[in-house]
């Protein structure tokens, strides 16, 4: 078997996604054949690996800092919460149903097979993993159901780090309160601590980190500094709940930059799909909740959904579906993915109940399509052409349960030709009318199952040349991909300068 390491938390949100990312790409860095791992994630942002197989986008993002395809073996536990108690389970990249938490629980022994099987395959191929651990591993009420944390790392033999958010406050606290509640088999695997987003002076830190030491044990073996502008995706959508997203193109906020509004669902999923758009040099995105923050954006996008017509009757009950028909008739362009794409459209039936109790809903009807929930979900890796376009190429992926007919008054927006490393053919999509190009402008309206059509530059490009040539903007290159190289990079430098490296290196020997 490889040799592990776990990177754990004192809580959620500590900042454990991305200090995996980037030990894999320090370690890829060095010569070593690394991959990450999570026997379980609960996220509504995931990916399509090239298998076909659906698995969180953390471990995605993981697998890119250490220069590797994803795998569902990296993330072979996969939660979509659906509800307020329960969530589709997905094991090995599938869907195998939705559960309630009680359900789920009597379900988590075959679990953690899935996860122990994934992880032996995973081991065999790489000569470390780097494991990422899931909230806190002292939470009393959770751990007799836990596998994700210490449990994990037995069975990976792993060494632990536990990551404490410094941001939050009470990191001393919660560091102390972490190891007190702990099994001293538990305690015994736990090697060091990382402090992260400290803002300031670490030396200030001395007298902290040695009572640290001396209470538990164990010392802390970095104090990462808060850090902007290195672009990170995220994986749940409680990161939105502090407003609008800074990164990138907030440096360029002003009053000509392009202003899009994306709205903010409550079963919101898959929201980094608009991370190129927010690091769009002169362009503005901005999450809305209520029709009072909607304004007049150059641009209205409805995201995915993990359940669309539960979201698609909160919209209409705030009165944000009124809202944006009414921006739309009044010349407004809309776009909306997957589960956006659905509430465009007349209809959205559910008759087996997939994601929720109503059997049908009128949509917005602003394009004429119609939906059906249907049991079998799917997902794949994609690539075709924009129709209409020039036929620019463009790469993404699927992941629905839906299947959307288009009626007389649209048209399909792509051309689907590769499906999952196979030949393929068929339409994806609907557009108002046709036209991505600079001259005839985006379509008023279209929507698309294509999850990351926006990390493809020339779509991106062609779509924001057609917004700002209606508002006479300029429009700076970008390469979304060179982008997040450099950033993971600058993640890497910036993580490995504040950690001992040389500890760490021996934890995994």
């Amino acid at each position: 078997m490889a040799k592990a390491l776990m990177v754990q938390g004192t809580g959620s949100h500590v900042g454990k996604s991305v200090i995996v990312a980037a030990l894999c790409r320090i370690l890829v860095r060095r010569g070593v054949n690394v991959a990450p791992f999570k026997s379980q994630n609960m996220a509504l942002n995931s990916f399509i690996t090239p298998e076909g197989g659906e698995i969180g986008r953390a471990q995605a993002y993981q697998a890119e800092a250490a220069k590797i395809p994803p795998s569902i073996l990296m993330n072979p536990v996969l939660l979509k919460a659906n509800s307020d108690t329960g969530a589709q389970v997905i094991i090995r990249g599938k869907a195998i149903g939705n559960m309630t938490v009680r359900e789920y629980h009597a379900y988590k022994d075959e679990a953690f097979r899935a996860a122990r099987e994934c992880y032996a395959e995973l081991s065999a191929r790489h000569d470390v993993i780097i494991i990422e651990g899931a909230g806190s591993p002292a939470e009393i009420n959770l751990k007799q159901h836990d596998f994700v944390n210490m449990k994990t790392a037995e069975m990976a033999g792993a060494k632990v780090l536990i990551a404490a958010d410094i941001d939050k406050g009470g990191v001393f606290a919660s560091m102390v309160g972490t190891m007190e509640l702990l099994d001293e088999s538990e305690r015994e695997m736990v090697a060091g601590f990382i402090i992260n987003k400290f803002r300031g002076d670490s030396s200030l830190l001395k007298d902290g980190l040695d009572f640290i030491l001396r209470k538990t044990g164990r010392p802390v073996l970095g104090v990462i500094p808060y850090f902007n502008g290195v672009h990170i995706q995220e994986e749940d959508g409680v990161v939105l709940d502090g407003g609008m997203p800074t990164a990138g193109g907030a440096a360029y906020f002003d009053d000509g930059a392009l202003d899009i509004a994306v709205l903010r669902l409550k079963h919101i999923s898959n929201f980094t799909d608009f991370d190129p758009l927010s690091h769009e040099p002169g362009v503005r995105v901005r999450y809305v909740r209520v029709p009072e923050e909607l304004g007049r954006p150059d641009m209205v996008i409805i995201p995915g959904s993990k359940n669309t017509i539960s979201d698609l009757l909160e919209l209409r009950r705030l009165g944000l579906e009124d809202a944006v028909i009414r921006y739309h008739a009044s010349g407004g362009r809309v776009a909306g993915v997957c589960g956006g794409y659905q509430m465009l459209g007349n209809t959205v039936r559910d008759p087996d109940g997939v994601e929720s109790g109503t059997p049908e809903v009128m949509g917005m009807g602003i394009l004429d399509v119609d939906t059906v929930l249907t049991v079998e979900k799917v997902t794949a890796q994609v690539a075709g052409e924009c129709l209409n376009a020039g036929g620019d190429r463009f790469k993404g992926y699927e992941i629905h349960m839906g299947r959307t007919k288009l009626g007389e008054n649209a048209e399909p927006l792509f051309m689907i030709n590769e499906r999952n490393g196979e030949k393929a053919r068929y339409y994806d999509g609907a557009a108002s009318r046709s036209g991505l190009t600079v001259e005839a402008g985006p379509p008023v309206a279209w929507g698309t199952y294509i999850h990351g059509i926006f990390d493809n530059d020339d779509f991106r490009c062609a779509l924001l040349a057609g917004l700002r040539q209606r508002n006479n903007r300029p429009a700076p290159p970008l390469n979304y991909s060179d982008l997040k190289e450099k950033d993971l990079e600058s993640l890497a430098d910036i993580v490995e300068a504040n950690i001992d490296m040389r500890a760490i290196l021996k934890l995994i020997k």
